[in-house]
């Protein structure tokens, strides 16, 4: 791939040629800042707001890294890279889009409008090119480490995924994160070197100046992770002006002053500047002599010549690139670079007055009157954005159909079983049923793999590593999960930590879109940590990642653990994530259709993830009365898929009572059920296996919806309604609308505090789970 040193930028400034084009980027870099800046000034002061709600932009954000991006887009980045733009920034990203033509000018004035250009860059909303969507702090940071390993991945799998770097334009005060050191410290990290970040080190946050930015502790941080480091301090002014008589005090001075300080500098009149650079110290006599000999418009722009806004020095810093390992370049910033509110404490969401934006488009050489101006044809700014555009042209993707699954493996289990150990026997059946879709599959873990039931398949498919290692245990007899790390591996092993797997997963499901290779990623960890996962996880999700969750155990089912690894809220999360279909089945057979039924919704334009929530309690299969007539259970399945099922009819004509239980409380249930048939009450038990789809199913029927609402009339035919009592091993409000689908009385049973270790009888006896507090809630309602 050309890089950097064959740029003009790198050659002998003195020629013509290489001037010639330093400043025809510094004309597209001053036209970037404009359109950048009025994209947000028409957005709030320029379009109607009726409502006086405030729009919102970030003007000063934008400016500290049009540099920047102007290097990266026009000179470094090839049609195979990928940039994640740091949130407010998008204003900048549009900007280029639009001089590169691959964005509308009438995008330009739709800033945060209804269905124009969104808030911070989106992969699926907004209309024109973005690789990764960004918004949540620390979240898009990460995205591009994910996407190298995906990338990785799909290539291993002898599919055409292109090669490039994967950028990331950082803010410094995203560092805060704890996503990105947990990121940046898992061990697979420091081999991606086609990983590149950009810190834009402007020593702002949203309200003030940081005062101790601890730049020299976050290189130390990155090099100890196994990162390059390069640092962009100063521009080519400073570093000339610094070897002058003076510029090592001058260049000690600016280093050692507070960031507060050298950011009031820039705030204050030439005077003031000469009389505040050179400090007061013994020594402030000689770098004052330096000052004093520069005129005002060398004076005023030196001070601003940080190397984040220096193009040379930018692309001297691309040049020094190790690809062999990840890169992090540090580059000193002006937040609101070039605008009036520059190097301000509170500019973080400040706008530009009608005055100054008119000052500003006479220095970018445009006017407010005609912002969206486009370059003249024939200048030189014009042809360069034409070859820029062409050398970043994607070809259109060709996407592979996902492949195909079988709807149901055609066992049928016996005996005991975990809902948890049957989604390992469902994953290596499909390596015999269908190993072209078992061979899409590739499995997630932090660090749980044999605890989550997977050793079986990690033994059969062995653990994803770009290279063959040596299994020093090979020969060790007492050893049974089999670490054979290879590049045909299937299952990836990440260290503890849930953002990490998410993040992963969320590339992992995003190569159908991104190359037109589908993947079938599934990510297992402990159901008491979805919720820590969750968000990144439902990031994942919006910007187009399609994949499997699986929280396995959960509830307090796991009795011994107690109140430190409980779930309880964990089941609505169907009920309330977008782009998410929840599942927990009672039976290992309801555990293979829904995953099945999962898997063949990944890798494709109107799919879907999911998240299934899984138990350690062994439960007696025979409990689910599977039929044995092929249509009857072709039958149940679909109503598996659906969202619940009829598990046992009253002997009655019209039941008493109905208990609809979801998961590992189904045993209770039945238990209940047949007690109560012993008092004289006629009982139909239902078998919920998905909140979600069976609220779905109820906002249709109300006109609220699109989704098929026959699995109401299946699982709760009017015919047949009567007080109900909701049991389920989580908050009982997940349940609690099944009441709606026919107005009947209900009473609703689950898990509302911490819980206790224990055995499980006493567990679920202290939440209201076991069959006593299930039979006394239903002689309450009759």
């Amino acid at each position: 791939m050309p890089s950097w040193k064959d740029s003009p930028l790198t050659a002998d400034i003195s020629t013509e040629h290489a001037i010639g084009h330093l400043e025809t980027l510094r004309t597209i870099e001053q036209r970037v800042l404009w359109l950048s800046t009025a994209i947000v000034d028409h957005a709030n002061r320029v379009r109607p707001n009726p409502t006086g709600l405030k729009v919102g932009g970030h003007q000063a954000s934008s400016a500290s890294m049009t540099t920047i991006m102007t290097a990266l887009w026009f000179e470094q980045l090839r049609a195979g890279d990928r940039v994640s733009v740091k949130p407010h920034a998008s204003p900048v990203l549009h900007a280029i889009n639009y001089v590169l033509g691959t964005l509308d000018q009438s995008y330009l004035t739709t800033l945060r409008s209804f269905g124009g250009l969104q808030s911070y860059p989106s992969r699926s909303k907004d209309p024109d090119p973005v690789d990764y969507s960004t918004g949540s702090v620390g979240i898009g940071a990460t995205a591009p480490i994910w996407g190298a390993l995906a990338r990785r991945y799909v290539s291993t799998l002898g599919d055409q995924a292109g090669t490039g770097r994967q950028y990331s334009l950082v803010g410094d005060a995203e560092l805060d994160e704890g996503a990105v050191w947990e990121a940046i410290c898992d061990p697979m990290v420091a081999e991606l070197g086609e990983v590149v970040w950009i810190v834009d080190l402007n020593r702002q946050s949203l309200d003030r100046v940081v005062p101790d930015i601890g730049a020299p502790r976050l290189q130390g941080m990155f090099d100890a992770a196994g990162w390059q480091v390069l640092t962009v301090k100063y521009g080519h002014l400073l570093e000339e002006l610094f070897t002058r008589p003076g510029g090592e005090h001058l260049r000690r001075r600016i280093d050692e002053m507070p960031n507060p300080e050298y950011q009031r500098l820039l705030r204050c009149t030439l005077a003031q500047l000469r009389e505040r650079l050179p400090g007061t110290g013994d020594d402030a006599g000689v770098p004052a002599s330096l000052v004093a000999s520069l005129d005002d418009a060398t004076l005023h722009a030196a001070i601003r010549n940080l190397g984040g806004h220096d193009l040379r020095a930018i692309g001297d810093a691309f040049a020094a690139i190790d690809d062999t390992r990840p890169t992090v370049i540090f580059a000193y910033t002006v937040k609101g670079f070039g605008l009036p509110s520059e190097g301000h404490p509170q500019n973080h969401s400040s706008l530009l007055s009608e005055e100054q934006m008119r000052d500003l488009a006479a220095r970018c050489g445009t006017s407010l009157e005609n912002p969206w101006e486009p370059f003249a044809e024939g200048t030189e700014a014009a042809r360069l954005c034409t070859v820029t555009a062409q050398r970043l042209r994607r070809d259109p993707i060709d996407p592979v159909p996902a492949p195909a699954l079988p709807a149901d493996i055609g066992r049928t289990p016996a005996g005991k079983a975990t809902t948890q150990a049957a989604l390992g026997r469902a994953l290596l059946d499909l390596t015999r049923s269908a190993p072209d879709a078992a061979r899409r599959i590739v499995t997630l873990c932090p660090d749980v793999s044999s605890s989550t039931n997977l050793g079986g398949w990690v033994n059969k498919v062995g653990v994803w590593s770009p290279d063959e290692r040596q299994n020093w245990f090979e020969d060790d007899p007492e050893t049974i999960l089999h670490w054979r790390e290879r590049p045909t591996g299937q299952h990836i092993e990440l260290g503890i930590a849930e953002g990490n797997l998410v993040g992963a997963l969320g590339e992992l499901g995003a190569t159908w879109s991104r190359w037109g290779q589908p993947l079938l990623p599934i990510g297992v960890l402990y159901d008491p940590f979805v919720e820590r996962a969750l968000e990144p996880w439902s990031f994942g999700i919006y910007a187009g990642g399609q994949s499997i969750l699986v929280g396995t155990p959960s509830g307090v089912t796991l009795a011994p653990e107690g109140g430190a690894h409980q779930s309880i809220t964990t089941p609505s999360v169907g009920l309330e994530q977008p782009g998410c279909i929840t599942y927990e089945p009672a039976f290992a057979l309801d555990t293979e259709w829904t995953l099945l039924a999962s898997l063949a919704r990944l890798g494709r334009p109107d799919g879907s993830s999911a998240y299934l929530r899984l138990s350690t309690r062994p439960v007696e299969q025979s409990l689910a009365a599977v039929p044995a007539d092929p249509a009857a259970r072709e039958r149940r399945r679909r109503q598996v898929v659906a969202g619940a099922y009829l598990l046992r009819r009253a002997d009655a004509d019209t039941p008493a009572l109905t208990i609809a239980a979801m998961g590992a409380t189904v045993p209770e249930a039945l238990a209940a059920a047949e007690r109560l048939e012993s008092l004289g009450t006629p009982v139909d038990v239902v078998c919920v296996t998905s909140p979600g789809l069976l609220f779905d199913a109820v906002q249709a029927r109300a006109g609220r919806g699109a989704a098929e609402t026959w699995i109401l009339d299946a699982a709760f035919p009017a015919r047949r309604a009567a007080p109900l009592v909701t049991l389920l091993d989580g908050h009982p409000h997940t349940l609690a609308f099944l009441a709606g689908i026919n107005q009947i009385r209900a009473i609703h049973l689950g898990v509302t505090r911490f819980g206790q270790s224990g055995d499980l009888e006493s567990v679920y006896r202290y939440h209201g789970l076991d069959t006593d507090s299930v039979v006394a809630a239903g002689l309450d309602l009759l």
